[in-house]
Protein backbone atom coordinates (compact mmCIF):
# COMPACT_ATOMS: atom_id res chain seq x y z
CA UNK A 1 0.00 0.00 0.00
CA UNK A 2 2.95 2.46 0.80
CA UNK A 3 4.45 1.76 -2.49
CA UNK A 4 1.04 2.21 -4.53
CA UNK A 5 0.53 5.46 -2.86
CA UNK A 6 4.18 6.68 -3.19
CA UNK A 7 4.00 5.83 -6.77
CA UNK A 8 0.10 7.87 -7.20
CA UNK A 9 2.23 10.67 -5.00
CA UNK A 10 4.95 10.95 -8.00
CA UNK A 11 1.93 10.76 -10.60
CA UNK A 12 0.20 13.30 -9.48
CA UNK A 13 3.15 15.49 -8.75
CA UNK A 14 3.96 15.33 -12.66
CA UNK A 15 1.07 16.28 -13.31
CA UNK A 16 1.40 19.93 -11.95
CA UNK A 17 3.42 22.37 -14.66
CA UNK A 18 7.18 22.10 -15.04
CA UNK A 19 7.91 25.09 -12.97
CA UNK A 20 6.12 24.04 -9.83
CA UNK A 21 7.36 20.63 -9.94
CA UNK A 22 11.38 22.08 -10.16
CA UNK A 23 10.42 24.44 -7.41
CA UNK A 24 9.70 20.97 -5.67
CA UNK A 25 12.37 19.36 -6.79
CA UNK A 26 15.19 22.21 -5.19
CA UNK A 27 13.13 21.84 -1.60
CA UNK A 28 13.81 18.15 -2.04
CA UNK A 29 17.61 18.75 -2.51
CA UNK A 30 17.78 21.21 0.16
CA UNK A 31 16.18 18.69 2.60
CA UNK A 32 18.65 16.22 1.49
CA UNK A 33 21.12 18.04 2.10
CA UNK A 34 20.32 20.25 5.37
CA UNK A 35 19.26 16.50 7.06
CA UNK A 36 21.90 14.12 5.70
CA UNK A 37 25.03 14.15 7.07
CA UNK A 38 26.29 11.54 4.71
CA UNK A 39 24.98 13.49 1.43
CA UNK A 40 26.71 16.56 2.54
CA UNK A 41 30.27 14.91 2.70
CA UNK A 42 29.89 13.67 -1.08
CA UNK A 43 28.23 16.64 -1.82
CA UNK A 44 30.27 19.15 -1.11
CA UNK A 45 33.93 18.15 -0.60
CA UNK A 46 33.24 16.73 -4.26
CA UNK A 47 31.51 19.93 -5.81
CA UNK A 48 33.86 22.37 -4.03
CA UNK A 49 37.40 20.37 -5.37
CA UNK A 50 36.07 21.51 -8.66
CA UNK A 51 35.04 24.86 -8.88
CA UNK A 52 38.26 25.34 -6.79
CA UNK A 53 40.80 23.48 -9.30
CA UNK A 54 38.80 25.60 -11.95
CA UNK A 55 38.65 28.89 -10.59
CA UNK A 56 34.82 28.98 -11.16
CA UNK A 57 32.29 31.12 -8.43
CA UNK A 58 31.56 28.88 -5.99
CA UNK A 59 27.59 28.31 -5.98
CA UNK A 60 26.83 25.46 -3.27
CA UNK A 61 23.28 26.55 -2.73
CA UNK A 62 22.41 26.65 -6.60
CA UNK A 63 24.56 23.25 -6.82
CA UNK A 64 22.27 21.76 -3.50
CA UNK A 65 18.89 23.09 -5.55
CA UNK A 66 19.64 22.13 -9.00
CA UNK A 67 20.17 18.21 -6.66
CA UNK A 68 16.93 17.92 -6.41
CA UNK A 69 15.67 19.50 -10.37
CA UNK A 70 17.95 16.25 -11.20
CA UNK A 71 14.93 14.01 -9.49
CA UNK A 72 12.33 16.84 -10.64
CA UNK A 73 13.47 16.86 -13.98
CA UNK A 74 13.46 13.15 -14.57
CA UNK A 75 10.04 12.66 -13.03
CA UNK A 76 8.06 15.26 -15.49
CA UNK A 77 9.73 14.23 -18.68
CA UNK A 78 8.85 10.63 -18.03
CA UNK A 79 5.20 11.36 -17.16
CA UNK A 80 5.08 14.36 -20.15
CA UNK A 81 7.11 13.35 -22.89
CA UNK A 82 5.35 15.52 -25.62
CA UNK A 83 5.31 18.33 -23.68
CA UNK A 84 9.19 18.10 -22.75
CA UNK A 85 9.81 17.74 -26.21
CA UNK A 86 8.49 21.33 -26.98
CA UNK A 87 10.90 22.72 -24.06
CA UNK A 88 13.55 21.66 -25.41
CA UNK A 89 16.40 23.70 -27.35
CA UNK A 90 18.89 21.24 -29.61
CA UNK A 91 21.61 22.70 -31.16
CA UNK A 92 24.59 21.16 -33.03
CA UNK A 93 21.69 18.63 -34.58
CA UNK A 94 23.73 18.52 -37.95
CA UNK A 95 26.49 16.74 -36.03
CA UNK A 96 24.27 13.86 -35.08
CA UNK A 97 22.75 13.65 -38.78
CA UNK A 98 26.18 13.47 -39.81
CA UNK A 99 27.36 10.86 -37.40
CA UNK A 100 24.30 8.59 -37.58
CA UNK A 101 24.72 9.10 -41.76
CA UNK A 102 27.58 7.16 -41.67
CA UNK A 103 25.95 4.27 -41.24
CA UNK A 104 28.14 2.91 -38.56
CA UNK A 105 25.23 3.59 -35.83
CA UNK A 106 25.94 6.09 -32.68
CA UNK A 107 27.68 5.86 -29.14
CA UNK A 108 25.76 8.21 -27.47
CA UNK A 109 26.79 9.50 -23.75
CA UNK A 110 24.87 11.37 -21.49
CA UNK A 111 26.07 12.27 -18.54
CA UNK A 112 23.46 13.12 -15.19
CA UNK A 113 23.26 16.67 -16.23
CA UNK A 114 20.02 18.82 -16.15
CA UNK A 115 17.31 17.51 -17.75
CA UNK A 116 19.39 13.97 -19.13
CA UNK A 117 16.58 12.06 -19.26
CA UNK A 118 15.40 14.30 -22.56
CA UNK A 119 18.36 13.39 -24.77
CA UNK A 120 17.15 10.17 -26.25
CA UNK A 121 13.55 10.76 -26.93
CA UNK A 122 14.69 13.71 -28.95
CA UNK A 123 17.12 10.74 -30.47
CA UNK A 124 13.83 8.57 -30.80
CA UNK A 125 12.43 10.83 -32.88
CA UNK A 126 14.48 10.15 -35.36
CA UNK A 127 16.08 6.66 -35.00
CA UNK A 128 15.78 3.96 -32.70
CA UNK A 129 18.25 3.92 -29.64
CA UNK A 130 18.85 1.07 -27.22
CA UNK A 131 20.24 2.13 -23.87
CA UNK A 132 22.12 0.37 -21.13
CA UNK A 133 20.63 1.13 -17.40
CA UNK A 134 21.19 0.01 -14.18
CA UNK A 135 18.53 -1.67 -12.62
CA UNK A 136 17.84 -0.33 -9.14
CA UNK A 137 17.82 -2.87 -5.71
CA UNK A 138 14.58 -1.19 -4.68
CA UNK A 139 12.06 -3.68 -7.14
CA UNK A 140 9.37 -0.57 -6.54
CA UNK A 141 11.66 2.43 -7.54
CA UNK A 142 12.86 0.10 -10.49
CA UNK A 143 9.32 -0.09 -11.55
CA UNK A 144 8.76 3.52 -11.17
CA UNK A 145 11.82 4.17 -13.35
CA UNK A 146 11.06 1.44 -16.10
CA UNK A 147 7.72 2.45 -16.38
CA UNK A 148 8.69 6.54 -16.69
CA UNK A 149 11.17 5.75 -19.01
CA UNK A 150 9.38 3.26 -21.86
CA UNK A 151 8.82 5.38 -24.87
CA UNK A 152 8.83 4.27 -28.45
CA UNK A 153 11.67 3.52 -30.59
CA UNK A 154 13.62 3.12 -27.07
CA UNK A 155 14.89 0.23 -25.67
CA UNK A 156 16.49 -0.43 -22.22
CA UNK A 157 18.94 -2.87 -21.46
CA UNK A 158 20.34 -4.00 -18.17
CA UNK A 159 23.77 -3.41 -17.68
CA UNK A 160 25.11 -7.26 -18.16
CA UNK A 161 26.89 -9.53 -20.95
CA UNK A 162 23.04 -10.15 -22.57
CA UNK A 163 22.87 -5.89 -22.56
CA UNK A 164 25.87 -5.88 -24.14
CA UNK A 165 25.13 -8.58 -26.95
CA UNK A 166 21.92 -6.39 -27.33
CA UNK A 167 24.07 -2.69 -27.49
CA UNK A 168 26.45 -4.70 -30.07
CA UNK A 169 23.54 -5.73 -32.43
CA UNK A 170 21.94 -2.54 -32.13
CA UNK A 171 25.30 -0.81 -33.38
CA UNK A 172 25.25 -3.43 -36.31
CA UNK A 173 22.19 -2.47 -37.52
CA UNK A 174 23.07 1.23 -37.85
CA UNK A 175 21.48 2.59 -34.57
CA UNK A 176 21.74 4.39 -31.68
CA UNK A 177 23.03 3.32 -28.08
CA UNK A 178 23.53 5.15 -24.96
CA UNK A 179 25.71 5.22 -22.34
CA UNK A 180 25.61 7.04 -18.95
CA UNK A 181 29.06 6.82 -18.60
CA UNK A 182 29.42 9.04 -15.06
CA UNK A 183 28.44 5.96 -13.49
CA UNK A 184 31.08 3.28 -11.39
CA UNK A 185 31.12 0.16 -13.54
CA UNK A 186 30.88 -3.12 -11.18
CA UNK A 187 34.67 -4.52 -10.25
CA UNK A 188 36.36 -6.15 -13.03
CA UNK A 189 34.77 -4.03 -15.59
CA UNK A 190 36.86 -0.77 -14.94
CA UNK A 191 40.04 1.00 -14.93
CA UNK A 192 41.32 3.91 -12.25
CA UNK A 193 42.16 6.73 -14.86
CA UNK A 194 41.87 10.57 -12.96
CA UNK A 195 38.40 12.19 -13.31
CA UNK A 196 38.64 16.02 -12.01
CA UNK A 197 42.44 15.12 -10.66
CA UNK A 198 41.02 11.64 -8.60
CA UNK A 199 41.26 8.28 -9.86
CA UNK A 200 38.07 7.42 -10.53
CA UNK A 201 36.83 3.58 -11.32
CA UNK A 202 35.82 4.22 -14.85
CA UNK A 203 34.30 2.17 -17.76
CA UNK A 204 36.15 1.49 -21.17
CA UNK A 205 33.04 -0.07 -22.62
CA UNK A 206 32.04 3.22 -24.81
CA UNK A 207 35.31 2.72 -26.54
CA UNK A 208 35.38 -0.93 -26.83
CA UNK A 209 31.69 -0.86 -28.76
CA UNK A 210 32.93 2.14 -30.86
CA UNK A 211 36.23 0.26 -31.95
CA UNK A 212 34.42 -2.12 -33.35
CA UNK A 213 33.14 -0.71 -36.22
CA UNK A 214 34.41 2.31 -36.09
CA UNK A 215 31.08 4.04 -34.86
CA UNK A 216 31.15 7.81 -34.10
CA UNK A 217 31.29 8.22 -30.37
CA UNK A 218 28.99 11.71 -29.52
CA UNK A 219 28.88 13.75 -25.67
CA UNK A 220 25.25 15.30 -25.32
CA UNK A 221 24.40 17.56 -22.41
CA UNK A 222 20.41 19.04 -21.67
CA UNK A 223 21.52 22.61 -19.48
CA UNK A 224 18.68 23.04 -17.59
CA UNK A 225 17.21 27.27 -18.43
CA UNK A 226 15.03 29.31 -16.43
CA UNK A 227 12.55 27.82 -14.17
CA UNK A 228 9.94 26.02 -16.00
CA UNK A 229 11.41 26.95 -19.58
CA UNK A 230 12.88 23.49 -20.50
CA UNK A 231 16.81 22.59 -21.23
CA UNK A 232 19.09 23.38 -23.87
CA UNK A 233 20.70 20.03 -25.46
CA UNK A 234 24.02 20.35 -26.99
CA UNK A 235 26.16 17.31 -28.64
CA UNK A 236 29.98 17.22 -29.28
CA UNK A 237 31.81 14.80 -31.23
CA UNK A 238 34.40 13.10 -29.60
CA UNK A 239 37.78 12.33 -31.31
CA UNK A 240 38.23 8.37 -32.05
CA UNK A 241 38.52 6.75 -28.60
CA UNK A 242 42.18 4.42 -28.29
CA UNK A 243 41.94 1.15 -28.40
CA UNK A 244 43.74 0.60 -25.28
CA UNK A 245 40.97 0.56 -22.11
CA UNK A 246 43.33 2.71 -19.61
CA UNK A 247 43.85 5.05 -22.23
CA UNK A 248 40.15 5.23 -23.89
CA UNK A 249 38.61 5.80 -20.40
CA UNK A 250 41.08 8.57 -19.53
CA UNK A 251 39.92 10.08 -23.16
CA UNK A 252 36.33 9.41 -21.83
CA UNK A 253 36.84 11.20 -18.56
CA UNK A 254 37.77 14.50 -19.95
CA UNK A 255 35.18 14.56 -22.49
CA UNK A 256 32.55 14.12 -19.57
CA UNK A 257 34.57 16.90 -17.40
CA UNK A 258 33.95 19.15 -20.65
CA UNK A 259 30.41 18.55 -20.00
CA UNK A 260 29.90 18.92 -16.71
CA UNK A 261 31.61 22.45 -17.06
CA UNK A 262 28.81 23.22 -19.59
CA UNK A 263 26.66 23.34 -16.51
CA UNK A 264 28.82 22.49 -13.11
CA UNK A 265 26.06 23.51 -10.61
CA UNK A 266 23.49 20.70 -12.62
CA UNK A 267 25.75 17.87 -12.23
CA UNK A 268 25.02 14.98 -9.71
CA UNK A 269 27.68 15.67 -7.09
CA UNK A 270 25.57 13.72 -4.30
CA UNK A 271 26.90 11.17 -6.22
CA UNK A 272 30.18 9.00 -5.42
CA UNK A 273 32.12 9.33 -8.13
CA UNK A 274 35.38 7.87 -6.53
CA UNK A 275 33.96 4.61 -5.03
CA UNK A 276 35.78 1.43 -4.83
CA UNK A 277 33.61 -1.10 -6.09
CA UNK A 278 33.97 -4.64 -4.57
CA UNK A 279 35.84 -6.89 -6.88
CA UNK A 280 37.74 -3.94 -8.28
CA UNK A 281 42.03 -3.79 -7.56
CA UNK A 282 42.48 -0.62 -5.24
CA UNK A 283 43.24 2.76 -6.88
CA UNK A 284 46.33 4.23 -7.32
CA UNK A 285 48.16 6.53 -5.01
CA UNK A 286 48.10 10.10 -5.80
Amino acid sequence: MRKLLLKLSLNMIAMLPLALVQLFGASLGFLAYISSKQYRSLFRPQYEAVVTARNLPFKLWEAVRASGMLFSDSLWIWRNPQKSLHLVEVQNWDVVESAINEGHGLVMLTPHLGGFEIIPRVLAQHFPATILYRPSRQAWLNEVVEEGRAYPNMHFVPTNLNGVRQMTRALTRGEAIGILPDQVPSGGEGVWVPFFGRPAYTTPLPARLANRNNTPVVMFTAKRKGLGKGWLMQATRLSPLSEDATVSAAELNVAIENAVLVAPEQFIWSYNRYKHPAGAELPPKN
